[in-house]
């Protein structure tokens, strides 16, 4: 879903452009009147608070996949971004109708937790990060949707909030190998999204197959396109071990057993200059481990997160803090950025 409203909040008056971004990617999404008007109530307040609280900050509004083992459907995500003081006391905060200020819309974190599907937020002295997902009932857009095993998440961003992101990423269920894939459309705009889509396309059609036939049959797909760079991830629950392939300059850094380590992809460019063999590479998939995928607008360097609190966090509230830490006034973006997380069972993570 490539279509991203990337809302600057430094003032009153774009408050009202959060809400009517979150009507306008509720009306993409299908959902009814109620529901659209959830989401624009959450998306208020969220907006309202980077004001209040935080001195202003940043709101990316997108459509993500609902994960279903065969189905899609589009999903609103609504993240906050500041860098504030942090929130004192996330418990107090989250409690249904406290507020620390009369101007209050009266709604507070509390009501975004019990009015959304999904919930989550980080808050440390650096800053929060708030996700919201918006579906046509609550509670039901979790990253693992309530079923048990690997949950993910992800944030998508234009470059200099363009209409549309040259970047996608999606994740699919197939019985016990489940697959994530981040897509980077060469260079940005309409073109590129055009490219990032059909690989998400394709990657719903082959998601049954290994990673390294999935990026075989992606390629004729892309053909038609500008071609992009592509990594997939997959997943083999019964042996507990992660697959790995990536054609171009997509990311790639797993964590397990306490440590990171970095997956490297293939030089090509899927659609256009594919390699004549594609490297493979497997990992032992543990209790607590993670994967972050991200396209070249994240800056090469960036140092990953060392709090197991926030690695415990939503996939999404993680790939959004990512985002958010790895760029600064002095290293300014120039692409299209997405991070996509993958993250063992939550039963499994402890901070």
């Amino acid at each position: 879903m490539t279509r991203v409203w990337d809302v600057p909040v430094h003032d009153s008056t774009r408050v009202r452009d959060v809400r009517v971004a979150a009507e306008e990617a509720s009306l993409l999404a299908g959902l009814d009147p109620h529901r659209t008007a959830v989401a624009a109530l959450v998306a208020t307040e969220l907006a309202t608070n980077l004001l209040k609280h935080a001195n202003g900050g940043r709101m990316v509004i997108g459509l993500v996949d609902r994960v279903r083992e065969e189905t899609r459907a589009p999903v609103v995500q609504l993240t906050a971004l500041d860098h504030g003081s942090g929130i004192h006391d996330v418990s107090a905060a989250m409690r249904d109708g406290y507020t620390t200020s009369e101007a209050s819309l009266g709604a507070g974190l509390g009501t975004c937790l019990r009015i959304s599907s999904a919930f989550d937020l980080y808050s440390t002295h650096r800053g929060t990060v708030a996700v919201a997902r918006i579906d046509q009932a609550p509670g039901t857009t979790g990253p693992g949707n309530g079923q048990p095993g690997p949950t993910v998440g992800g944030i998508n961003v234009p470059l200099a909030q363009a209409e549309h992101s040259g970047d996608a990423w999606s994740f699919v269920r197939r019985g016990s190998r489940p697959t994530l894939m981040l897509a980077d459309g060469l260079g940005h705009g309409a073109k590129a999204a055009h490219a990032s889509n059909a690989a998400v396309d394709a990657l719903h059609r082959t998601a049954h197959l290994p990673p390294a036939e999935i990026l075989r049959q992606m390629h004729p797909a892309l053909r038609p396109t500008r071609g992009a760079a592509v990594a997939v991830a997959q997943l083999d629950l019964d042996s507990a071990e992660l697959t790995f392939t990536g054609v171009g300059n997509i990311g790639a850094r797993l964590y397990t057993a306490g440590s990171w380590q970095h997956l490297v992809s293939h030089p090509g460019i899927v659609g256009a200059q594919f390699p004549a063999t594609v490297p493979v590479q497997r990992r032992s998939w543990k209790p607590g481990s993670l994967l972050v995928l991200h396209s070249d607008g994240l800056p090469s360097r960036w140092v990953p997160p060392d709090d197991p609190g926030l690695l415990a966090q939503d996939p999404a509230v993680v790939a959004a803090t990512i985002l958010r830490d790895a760029n600064s006034a002095a290293s300014p973006v120039r692409d299209d950025t997405s991070v996509a997380v993958l993250a063992s069972d939550p039963a499994d993570r402890h901070p």
